[in-house]
C-alpha cells in the first residue's frame, strides 16, 4: 500500500503493496520495494505468504498469509493513523477468501477517498497462472472477477485477461476484444496485459510477421485507457525476449508501474481526476499508462540484460567446474542435478538491486516507444 500527502510533485506520497515475501535472497521482495526508493514516497508492505525463498527453487518452507492476518494487519494501520494510502498494489493471493479480503480494504479506501477523485487508485494484479495453466485454487478466478469494476488498472498476463474476459485470444482482433469487454462489462479504466506471443498461423512454416510473436523472439505488452463512454484507446510495446527464465520479473514490472504512472499522470494533470482517466481526445500512445509503461520497459529491459549476462557466467562457470559434486551412481546424478538446478535459479533473480540506477534513467528510451493500434486489431 502507498501512502501520501496531497499530489503534488514535491509532495511524497505512500504505495502499499500486498504482495508475496520471500525471507533469503528474495527476488520478491527487492524487486516489489526497490523501484520506490529513487522517488518520493514512503512504503508499507504487507506479505500475501511467507517463505524462506521464492518457489521457483522447487523447495520452500513458509506459510500463507489467511484472510485473518491482513486484516489484523490494517486494522493496526488504521488505529495509527497509516491506512490514508493513496496507491495500492495487490498481487498474489493463494485464496478467493484473501483476494476478497483485499478487495474488502481497497474498496473501503475508495469510499473513504469519494470526496476526493484521484486520491486512491488501485493497481490490481490478478495471479492466477499463465501458459494455459492455473497456479490458484479454481474459486479465485471468479473472487477476482468481482473485484474488476472496483479496481482502477489490472495487470493481466495474456492468459489471466482470458481467464477474466473470456475471450480466447489468439491474434490482435481477439486481444481488442477482451480489452473491450473489460472495460464495457467490467468497467476496468485501465487495462495493461503482459508477456503476450501470439501464436503462429499454424502453417507448417509459416511466415514471420509482426503478429507472429512465437517466430520473432520478442514480446508484446499491450494496453488501454478507457473513454468516457468506455470505449477502447490501445497501445502496443513490443519487446525482445531473452532466453533466460527469470525470477521476480512481474514483481518489478508492478512495483515499478506504479511510481511511474503517477509521475505521468501528474505530468498530464490527471492525478485529480477519477481513474486518472485523460481526456477522451487522448490517443492510446499519449496516454499516461503508455508513457509510464515505455519507461517501465526500457528500464526492465537493462535490468533483465544484466542479469542474462550474469547467468549465462554462471551457467559457464558451472560448466568449467565439471562435476558439481562427488559421489557416483543414481543418487549422486540426481544430487548434481538438483544443486546445478539451485544454482542457475539463484542466478537468474532479477538483480534489481545492483541497477537500481537504470530504474531512474531508463537507457534506450526511443526502442520502447508505444505504438496506436485501430479498433480493427491492426498496428
Amino acid at each position: 500500500m502507498v501512502r501520501s500527502l496531497p499530489a503534488t510533485s514535491a509532495t511524497p506520497w505512500r504505495p502499499s503493496a500486498c504482495k508475496p515475501s520471500a525471507a533469503k535472497s528474495p527476488p520478491s521482495t527487492p524487486s516489489t520495494t526497490v523501484p520506490f526508493f529513487p522517488f518520493p514516497s514512503s512504503y508499507s508492505h504487507t506479505n500475501e505468504s511467507v517463505t524462506g525463498n521464492h518457489v521457483g527453487y522447487g523447495r520452500f518452507t513458509g506459510r500463507k498469509s489467511s484472510p485473518s492476518e491482513v486484516s489484523d494487519l490494517y486494522t493496526g494501520l488504521k488505529s495509527s493513523g497509516l491506512s490514508n494510502f493513496h496507491i495500492l498494489l495487490s498481487g498474489y493471493c493463494p485464496s478467493a477468501a484473501l483476494v476478497e479480503e483485499i478487495g474488502k480494504i481497497a474498496r473501503e479506501r475508495k469510499l473513504e477517498s469519494a470526496t476526493s477523485p484521484g486520491s486512491f487508485f488501485w493497481i490490481l494484479d490478478p495471479v492466477m497462472g499463465d501458459n494455459g495453466r492455473i497456479y490458484v485454487a479454481e474459486d479465485t478466478v471468479p473472487a477476482y472477477r468481482g473485484l474488476l469494476r472496483d479496481a482502477d488498472l489490472i495487470l493481466p498476463n495474456q492468459f489471466e485477461a482470458e481467464l477474466l474476459s473470456g475471450v480466447q485470444i489468439t491474434d490482435l482482433e481477439s486481444m481488442t476484444r477482451a480489452i473491450e469487454k473489460l472495460h464495457t462489462e467490467h468497467h476496468v479504466p485501465h487495462v495493461l496485459i503482459t508477456s503476450i506471443r501470439f501464436p503462429s498461423s499454424g502453417e507448417a512454416t509459416p511466415e514471420a510477421s509482426e503478429d507472429d510473436l512465437t517466430s520473432t523472439g520478442k514480446l508484446s505488452v499491450i494496453g488501454s485507457s478507457a473513454t468516457s463512454n468506455q470505449e477502447p484507446r490501445l497501445f502496443r510495446i513490443t519487446i525482445p525476449s531473452l532466453p533466460v527464465y527469470f525470477s521476480g520479473t512481474g514483481d518489478m514490472f508492478a512495483a515499478t508501474l506504479v511510481a511511474r504512472l503517477r509521475q505521468a499522470a501528474l505530468q498530464a494533470g490527471v492525478l485529480g481526476k477519477p481513474n486518472w482517466r485523460s481526456e477522451d481526445g487522448v490517443r492510446g500512445p499519449d496516454l499516461p499508462l503508455a508513457k509510464a509503461t515505455e519507461k517501465v520497459l526500457a528500464s526492465m529491459h537493462a535490468v533483465l540484460e544484466d542479469t542474462a549476462e550474469h547467468y549465462a557466467k554462471a551457467k559457464a562457470d558451472m560448466e568449467g567446474e565439471g562435476e558439481l559434486s562427488g559421489g557416483v551412481g543414481v543418487e549422486a546424478g540426481q544430487d548434481k542435478e538438483v544443486e546445478r538446478h539451485l544454482r542457475l535459479t539463484r542466478a537468474a533473480e532479477v538483480r534489481v538491486v545492483r541497477n537500481a540506477r537504470m530504474l531512474v534513467h531508463p537507457p534506450d528510451l526511443e526502442q520502447f516507444k508505444a505504438q496506436a493500434i485501430e479498433s480493427g486489431g491492426s498496428a
